[in-house]
């Protein structure tokens, strides 16, 4: 499943906060762009990504950094999305 998760990069919070949880990619974009809306603020403003959970999230959950990857197991990635903005 894909999730929004709150994540401000900070490589010493190991757990990150599921805003909520989505069947498709396409689905969790509409919501990542509602989010964007409701905040009035860009993408990157809004400490929100969207993720590939490995096992099962709800909304207010606290999942670890090991259970979750950019992108799905076989999904294919766009030309220059192989690695997230992080340093």
């Amino acid at each position: 499943m894909y999730a929004l998760i709150y994540d401000e990069r900070e490589p010493n919070k190991k757990a990150k906060e599921v805003f909520s949880v989505h069947e498709t990619r396409e689905e969790a974009e509409k919501a990542l762009e509602e989010r964007q809306k409701t905040l009035e603020r860009r993408v990157w403003e809004c400490h929100t990504r969207i993720v590939w959970v490995d096992g099962t999230a709800k909304k207010g959950d606290f999942i670890s950094t090991s259970s979750f990857s950019t992108w799905r197991p076989g999904e294919k990635i766009p030309e220059g999305e192989l690695y997230t903005d992080g340093d």
